[in-house]
């Protein structure tokens, strides 16, 4: 990004001609004199600078501290490096001319070439203090300037030189540079556009363009530039590292890691790209190699919180959630007093996914004091509170997050806790509480049997018998699989029954309490109760023979409360109500039925007879399919599933359904019943 130099001899020569043309020779100059000064000036032309020099000392012992003499001198000394002498001649020419522009401009000129800027800019002023009209002082102030770093002042000079000389293509290149090194990139762009479209084959400084496009985010046009820096000159290695950030920009990582390379060829030690190129490597999915890189750039620049952010970025992709914590961490120290939110958003997923809970929570709210409606963080927040088990707090956060947009995984977690927080309450006693949550899980159409066991254990706890058994049931016919739900629910059967031993019915002479003795062994008091269990069955039926359905009801539930899993018994009573038209409670024991042995062909079959006659038509037609597939020879199940067809409108299925009855069906009469029902919903 150096200035381009203009050479200060032409500009002296042309500010000299404006002076020196046609005036006549100094009074104080004796024609001798003259005529040495004349051979002085040709032998310079001929660049014969010590002939001059010889001369001009000649013509100063004629005509004594002559101006133009030592002024000319001064020239010659200054052209030939010779500038303590150039600088001791021009002070003398100044204190008999004091107010002489020109000479504070020939001293700037020095000390600029001497790189003593300050000096330079003093003597620069001075000209124009004493000469404001010359414009090309203007140039001279703004490039001292420059070199000092004081970028603003020299482009308010540039500007000021260019509104006079607009086509001045150094001074404007010199401009653009200026820009460039103020950081006004945009400005900069401009001035290099001017310089490329109005002078294309004389421009050169594509390297510098390409800069500028490059922090001006035009990429494209950057890489077209710093491509033909590269090419002009292979060995600049600011330009390739721009190309290789360009490219990069650009999502053309082959090609910049091509001029990463070559950068590194020409700059093995240039680490202050290490970030830039770990950052690449990363992206290519080269982990350890971007892992590596960023190590080297941290090791040099250890203060700088980026490195240790992007490496924590890369470990955490690597489920290294340890290294990356410990990088995160280290950012925020660096950054003390800085609210880096990506990073503190990054170490409460890395804390969360090492089930780090509480310092996940900890991240996960100090995130959220910033950006309070973020979605996918307070959905993060939810699911480290549920997994904590704070189920309340979770549910209040599923629920505002749903009314934001729809989710179906927000939506089934919002069920589980509600589900978790239902059993939470149920072993608090909170039974209440407890079928709340159930009932709001459920209320979502929940498929989580869980919700529906729970439920009905509460309404047992609350001694609602009738629903306990409805969601026994709903749980067990969802999740069949698990053996804890019949358990229970067989266990809960048994306790409904309450055998009355003080009964005195005639009906059950001479049956009374069973007891284990302590002398007994626990196989003796099984054989025992296996007997008054079958006792009890046998009278059961002797009293339904007789038609004492009460006694036999009676009967019967004092069974099952010996032995609960005893589906025969359970549809023996829900014979006797369904005889009695109560399809409630006959209903209520065939569920019981196929509950306790699911496949039970005899008890799906009678459900489904409830079914057709509460006019539940699916549940009817599901019970009969269930009994084809536990019994294909059953025949009245094709029968009775024709018959619901039928009834359903569906005359396809019923006429399937009552032809492979035929085959199964040995008597004539009910065949020719069917025969008239085919024919019939055949027309």
């Amino acid at each position: 990004m150096g200035i381009k130099k203009i050479k200060k001899q032409l500009i002296l020569s042309a500010l000299f001609s404006l002076v020196l043309t046609g005036l006549p020779a100094s009074s104080a100059m004796t024609p001798e004199a003259n005529t040495l000064y004349q051979q002085a000036c040709s032998a310079e032309y001929q660049q014969d600078y010590k002939t001059a020099e010889a001369k001009l000392i000649q013509a100063l012992n004629i005509a004594k501290d002559d101006p133009m003499l030592m002024t000319k001198l001064a020239g010659i000394y200054s052209d030939t490096d010779q500038y303590d002498k150039a600088l001791e001649i021009y002070n003398k020419v100044l204190q008999i001319r004091p107010d002489d522009a020109f000479v504070y401009i020939s001293v700037g000129s020095i000390y600029e070439n001497q790189g003593k800027y300050i000096e330079a800019l003093q003597a620069y002023n001075k000209a124009m203090e004493i000469f404001p009209n010359y414009k090309y002082n203007f140039l001279n102030i703004a490039n001292v300037q420059y070199q000092l770093r004081d970028y603003k002042s020299a482009i308010e000079n540039y500007n000021q030189f260019l509104s006079t000389y607009a086509q001045h293509w150094e001074a404007r290149e010199n401009l653009a540079n200026s820009y460039l090194a103020n950081s006004d990139f945009e400005k900069a762009v401009s001035e290099y556009d001017i310089l490329y479209s109005k002078n294309t084959a004389a421009f050169k400084d594509f390297a510098n363009y390409g800069l500028a496009l490059f922090e001006t985010k035009k990429y494209d046009k950057a890489a077209e530039m710093l491509e033909r820096a590269v090419a002009n000159d292979p060995d600049n290695t600011s330009a390739h590292v721009s190309l290789a950030l360009s490219y990069q920009q650009l999502e053309k990582n082959d090609l910049a890691l091509a001029q990463y390379d070559e950068v590194f060829k020409q700059a093995p030690n240039l680490y202050s790209i290490r970030l830039d190129y770990g950052n690449l490597l990363a992206d290519l999915g080269r982990n350890d190699d971007a892992v590596a890189s960023y190590k080297l750039y941290i090791e040099h620049y250890p203060k700088d919180a980026r490195g240790y952010q992007n490496l924590g970025i890369v470990y955490k992709r690597q489920k290294n959630f340890d290294s990356a914590i410990e990088n995160f961490e280290k950012t925020l120290i660096l950054q003390a007093g800085k609210k880096n939110l990506p990073v503190m958003q990054d170490l409460a997923e890395c804390y969360h996914l090492k089930k780090d809970y509480p310092n996940a929570l900890k991240y996960y709210n100090a995130v959220l004091a910033s950006k309070p409606n973020d979605y996918d963080l307070k959905l993060n927040k939810a699911l480290v509170l549920h997994a904590m088990k704070d189920y309340n707090e979770a549910i209040a956060l599923y629920t505002d997050l749903l009314k934001t947009k729809e989710s179906e995984s927000v939506q089934n977690n919002l069920t589980s806790a509600l589900i978790a927080q239902g059993y939470v309450f149920f072993d608090e006693q909170n039974y209440s509480l407890a079928t709340g949550c159930f009932e709001r899980a459920i209320e979502r159409k929940t498929k989580d049997s869980g919700a529906y066991f729970g439920l009905a254990k509460s309404y047992r706890a609350c001694g609602m018998n009738d629903k306990a058994a409805e969601f026994y049931e709903k749980a067990i016919s969802m999740a069949p699989e698990k053996k804890e739900y019949s358990a229970e629910y067989t266990e809960f059967i048994a306790s409904s029954y309450k055998p009355d031993v003080t009964t005195n019915s005639t009906d059950v002479k001479g049956i009374s309490e069973v007891k284990l003795s302590m002398e007994e062994t626990p196989d003796a008091a099984e054989k025992a109760n296996l007997e008054h269990n079958k006792n009890l069955i046998a009278i059961g039926d002797e009293n339904y023979k007789k038609k004492n359905y009460d006694v036999a009801i009676k009967n019967y539930q004092d069974a099952l409360q010996i032995n609960p899993n005893d589906a025969e018994t359970l549809l023996k009573l829900g014979n006797i109500y369904k005889m009695r038209d109560d399809n409630t409670n006959a209903q209520n024991f065939y569920k019981k039925a196929v509950v306790v042995n699911p496949n039970y062909a005899d008890g799906w079959f009678n459900l489904g007879l409830v079914y057709a006659n509460t006019n539940n038509l699916s549940g009817a037609k599901e019970s009969f399919h269930r009994v084809i597939t536990l019994d294909p020879n059953y025949g009245y199940a094709y029968y009775a599933l024709a018959i619901a067809y039928e009834q359903d409108g569906n005359k396809q299925e019923a006429i399937k359904n009552y032809k492979i009855f035929l085959v199964h069906n040995k008597d004539a009469a009910t065949a020719n019943v069917v025969q008239d029902r085919i024919k019939e919903l055949s027309k």
